[in-house]
């Protein structure tokens, strides 16, 4: 893989994941644009690390670029923790965030990967989630 080749991975993570983030920050979700770009970019950078970045040592080393993936999970599981918040009434907020990251992460993931257009439709599924399926919930009461 070319530098080329990796910057254009991590440039359209950073675009993808702006994309997510821009629809968060305008409803003032707490995550907004900056976390899901960070959220996208940093998955990106690590799979773009787990493939190309041992190359070199395969010869000499049994390597499994998954096992960094897994981690990026993981690390995406403390980001999500932090922007549930529990009202003192009961109520929980930031879940639908929260999964919006896990599932930024794994655009990132994704073009890391150089599969954009698997990249470029999950966001634009994340959109209609976000924005239309909000007008098909059944209203609260109580």
């Amino acid at each position: 893989m070319s530098e080329l080749d990796i910057l254009l991975r991590l440039v359209v993570a950073t675009a993808l994941g702006g994309i997510i983030g821009y629809e968060r920050e305008s409803f003032h979700k707490p995550a907004g644009l900056r976390t899901h770009i960070f959220v996208t970019l940093g998955a990106a950078l690590f799979t773009v690390i787990s493939i190309a970045g041992f190359v070199e040592f395969t010869d000499s080393y049994s390597i499994d670029p998954t096992r960094i993936i897994a981690a990026i999970l993981t690390g995406i599981g403390f980001i999500g923790a932090g922007v549930i918040i529990h009202r003192a009434d009961h109520h929980v907020e930031g879940i639908t965030t929260a999964a919006g990251l896990w599932v930024a992460s794994g655009i990132g993931i994704a073009v890391g990967m150089g599969m954009y257009l698997i990249a470029t439709v999950t966001v634009l599924i994340s959109l209609v989630v976000f924005l239309g399926i909000e007008k098909l919930k059944p209203e609260r009461k109580g």
